[in-house]
């Protein structure tokens, strides 16, 4: 055949689907809506690495070296900077106190004159929490005369939250916040990224490739909408005198037209999504319209791609279809299918799989050829056992109800439409239901217990350094959520000046507060107490003998003037035993109660703060923030986790959410447009049934039933294929195989839910096709 048959058949196909009278044009239309939704969403994958580069660089760009800066001297170039970052329920906000030195200091990005002493500039998204209902809290805690905005350069995200806020005589707080002086923004030195572990690349490689199989899979439903009308129209073409290859070669035309046309609209409804992206907030996580730019090399492989298969799978799927001049086969009880060749894509994707078991992170990295081919050949491997599942299940079912027995007898009849229809959902929830398997299985690797006792405190505050303990703590005993505040006050002393090779720790603390830190036989202000075998001790038992003088660091004498504190370790100690306080801190050294504190040692003191909360107070955590904002616009409150998790993995793993998000809206679109298709193609049908006296509620039951035996064939089939995937990549990572059922559930539930939603929305145009003015023809 050559290349100009090709071309005049698919060309020809191409004219039928925009010249064949409004059915074609309907087809046409509803396959390219199918088709650029998946476009769509493949284009914003690729526009993924460009969007986490340019966040990347304006992270970069306007780090102030908070975290570690050589000593810049004083010179009219330099800017004072002190972190002020702060949380407002569960979202982090941005900021930065600021004081120029000179004319020549640096601005920082997105900011175009530096705010005045007690003035911001505010990012937009912090303008409108500010000015809400919302951000009443928020408001107390950041007291300045909104100035201006941040510009985009300076922000990393639409919705993130950033402030800048002028100040004065920032430079005698350098020592004692996280700061520093500055001369530039920007990162020159950055130090290169540690590399990611092979465990971590895995579920990198998995996340991308779950999330674009469902993608994959509903183009190639998508190009076959409209098959039973379009068959009559081939069948017609076979009157004509068209041969059976030719004709299958004009229906690949017509879904080359609609692919094409998918294209177009895709890019539209991409750059619909691009513009929107600015308002949208998913899990923390906002970009800006100009981070999502594809790459471009990625862009033409999907502009490639999607035709070619679309026409691939239109000729793929008329192999098996029997177009004559007077009909189509297809109509009479299909052949039943065989089973063999559909096992063969999951055994093969097992195949490449297995050899990898046990590698783990100490076995170099996977082979990322054989995880993405495995990965998708069982994935595939689910479409192609799904129609034999619902052929077979649906040849089984029996009698029932007028609506039950209108469902089964159209699903024997088009099993594979209905099984095409669910194809989409079933990969989704297999790769989601394996992916969660994965995640929780090495977790424990990454998301560890926390040293925390959450149950004794659930906030932590350091005063700062020179405050007057004693009001700040009273300030926060009175805040409102707080119910028991635990003080301990600490310092290091030696027994000679300046000598740091001998040192103990003392704490300062009430009785009730140094229970917290210690066991103690009992005990009343004056008491002095000696605690033995801490887990933190520093070898400075011996200095805690009766009679012993200790001495203040030479570093401190700047709180407690020129010369360093003494004190003499009294006669009356007495001994205790070391507990964990409630930042899993077990101290040694010596414990004083206020009474037996020296006045001048009080000068030195560094004074942290428990805080327990009442769980029944909402904001009860942003009440203590904005105390702490009161005492010192710097502070930033910890939050006690029972757990820490590493940042890689966290970020992997929002990563998924978004894109489960983004795939989860597109599997609903897509069961929409089906549902809406199989509905237009039915019309006549359902309005026959109508006139001949068929209650509308048991043709809107049977259409329920017909939408959901095949769902929950098909998520029993993709809880399986799911359940065997996460353990083949469990035993990979070289992690025991355990089933998170609880994740089964709640992915098989959330792919149940959209089918719900879909269905309920397709009842409308429903109830419309019912009347009996739908046998009206021309």
């Amino acid at each position: 055949m050559s290349a100009g048959q090709w071309t005049r058949d698919l060309a020809m196909g191409v004219r039928f689907a925009f010249a064949g009278g409004r059915e074609g044009w309907v087809r046409a239309l509803l396959t390219a809506v199918g088709v650029g939704l998946g476009v769509a969403l493949l284009l914003l994958t690729t526009a993924v690495p460009n969007a986490i580069a340019e966040r990347d660089r304006r992270e970069d760009a306007r780090s102030d070296h908070t975290i570690s800066q050589p000593d810049t001297p004083k010179a009219d170039d330099t800017l004072i900077v002190l972190n002020a970052d702060t949380t407002f329920r569960d979202r982090d906000v941005r900021g930065r106190l600021l004081e120029a030195e000179g004319p020549k200091a640096p601005l920082p990005p997105g900011v175009a004159a530096f705010p005045a002493a007690g003035e911001m500039v505010v990012s937009p998204a912090l303008r409108e929490l500010l000015a809400s209902d919302e951000g009443a809290l928020l408001r107390e805690r950041l007291d300045y005369r909104v100035a201006g905005t941040i510009g985009e350069e300076g922000l990393v995200g639409s919705r993130e939250l950033a402030y800048f806020a002028g100040g004065e005589d920032l430079a005698q707080r350098l020592g004692h916040s996280t700061g520093a002086r500055i001369d530039h923004f920007g990162d020159d030195d950055l130090a290169p990224s540690a590399p990611w572990g092979p465990v971590l690349l895995l579920l990198i490689l998995v996340v991308f490739v779950v999330l674009l199989m469902p993608v994959a899979v509903f183009i190639a439903a998508a190009v076959r909408f409209g098959g039973e009308r379009r068959d009559q129209r081939l069948a017609a073409l076979r009157l004509v005198g068209s041969d059976s290859r030719a004709t299958r070669r004009i229906a690949a035309g017509e879904a080359l037209a609609g692919s094409v046309l998918g294209l177009v609209l895709g890019t539209g409804f991409f750059l619909l999504g691009r513009q929107l992206a600015a308002s949208v907030e998913v899990f923390n996580v906002s970009v800006f319209p100009s981070y999502l730019n594809p790459s471009p090399l990625l862009a033409a492989l999907v502009a490639l791609a999607v035709p070619t298969a679309a026409v691939l799978v239109t000729i793929l799927a008329l192999r098996g279809v029997v177009i004559e001049p007077l009909g189509v086969v297809r109509t009479a009880r299909p052949v039943r299918r065989r089973l063999w060749w559909r096992l063969l894509l999951p055994l093969g994707g097992l195949a490449m799989l297995l050899p990898m078991t046990g590698q783990g992170d100490d076995g170099g990295n996977f082979n990322q050829f054989l995880v993405v081919g495995g990965v998708v050949c069982l994935l595939v491997g689910v479409t192609a056992l799904l129609p034999w599942v619902v052929e077979t299940a649906v040849a089984r079912l029996g009698a029932g109800g007028v609506a039950w027995q209108l469902a089964v007898r159209r699903l024997q009849l088009s099993s594979g439409a209905a099984a095409r229809q669910v194809n989409g959902i079933a990969v989704a929830v297999a790769g989601a239901i394996a992916l969660q398997m994965l995640f929780a299985g090495v977790g424990d690797t990454y998301v560890q217990a926390s040293r925390y006792d959450v149950s004794r405190a659930q906030m932590s505050v350091d005063l700062p350094e020179g405050a007057a303990a004693a009001p700040a703590i009273g300030k926060y005993r009175e805040t409102e959520g707080v119910r028991k505040v635990t003080a301990l006050s600490s310092v290091y002393l030696g027994d000679r000046h300046g000598d740091k090779s001998s040192y103990l720790e003392v704490t300062v603390a009430d009785c009730a507060s140094l229970r917290e830190a210690a066991t103690l036989p009992s005990c009343r202000d004056g008491d002095v107490f000696a605690v033995e075998g801490a887990e933190h001790d520093d070898g400075g038992d011996h200095l805690a003998e009766p009679g012993t003088t200790l001495w203040t660091d030479p570093g401190d004498t700047a709180r407690s003037g020129d010369r360093p504190v003494s004190w003499t370790v009294p006669q009356g100690i007495r001994q205790a035993q070391p507990r964990e306080d409630p930042a899993g801190y077990a101290r040694g050294g010596i414990l004083l109660t206020p009474g037996a504190l020296p006045g001048k040692l009080g000068t030195v003191l560094s004074v942290q703060l428990f805080v327990s909360l009442d769980p029944s107070v909402p904001d009860a955590y942003d009440h203590v923030r904005n105390t702490a904002a009161r005492l010192d616009p710097t502070a930033r409150p910890t939050t006690l986790r029972g757990s820490e998790t590493n940042e890689r993995f966290d970020t992997i793993r929002t990563g998924l959410s978004v894109g489960a998000v983004c795939v989860l809206a597109l599997i609903g679109a897509s069961l929409l447009v089906s549902q809406l298709e199989q509905l237009r193609e039915r019309r006549r049908l359902l309005s026959a049934l109508v006139a001949l006296g068929t209650r509308r509620r048991t043709l809107s039951l049977s259409v329920l039933w017909q939408t959901a035996v095949p769902i929950g064939l098909g998520l029993l089939l993709a809880a399986t294929v799911g359940m065997g995937l996460g353990a083949v990549l469990l035993r990979m990572a070289d992690n025991p195989v355990r089933v998170d059922w609880r994740s089964v559930l709640s992915m098989t539930g959330a792919g149940a839910g959209v089918v719900v939603v879909v269905t309920l929305l397709s009842l409308p145009p429903l109830l419309r096709l019912m009347r009996p003015e739908g046998l009206r023809t021309e």
